[in-house]
């Protein structure tokens, strides 16, 4: 039996038109989701991994970080850690994020004037919350 190039032809195209909408100009479309995968309030980061992670801390740390990992991380952008004492903004960091995989920090240093409640809010770049992380410093 012949095969018949024109239904070879019609094929082919058929399959290249349903692939298209897949595809932009640098290849395949991503379906990914910028995904917050962990956050933690620590004394510090060593590397790209948390230290002592909790909840209460001591002034006379001097310092607390705040951690985030993401994945996956669809494409470069970036996010906001966001500090908050007692309901009032200290500071807003902004962090760049890179694929596929990405872990950042930020820290604070620490006044004895610091002593009570905070909280840090992550934020994606929509400006939509991921998450508030609250924690608090003590004598």
């Amino acid at each position: 039996m012949k095969s018949n190039p024109f239904w070879l032809w019609v094929l082919t195209g058929l399959l290249v038109v349903a692939a298209a909408p897949a595809f932009g100009a640098d290849g395949p479309a991503s379906t990914e989701t910028l995904t917050l995968a962990g956050a933690t309030i620590c004394e510090r980061v060593s590397g790209v991994s948390p230290v002592r992670p909790a909840i209460v801390f001591s002034i006379d740390l001097g310092r607390v970080s705040c951690f985030t990992l993401f994945d996956p991380v669809p494409e470069k952008g970036t996010i906001l850690h966001k500090w908050y004492f007692r309901d009032k903004l200290v500071t807003a960091k902004r962090l760049t994020l890179k694929p596929p995989r990405w872990a950042t920090y930020t820290s604070i240093q620490l006044r004895q004037a610091d002593i009570g409640p905070w909280r840090v809010e992550i934020i994606d770049p929509s400006g939509r919350l991921m998450k508030t992380l609250r924690f608090s410093i003590t004598e």
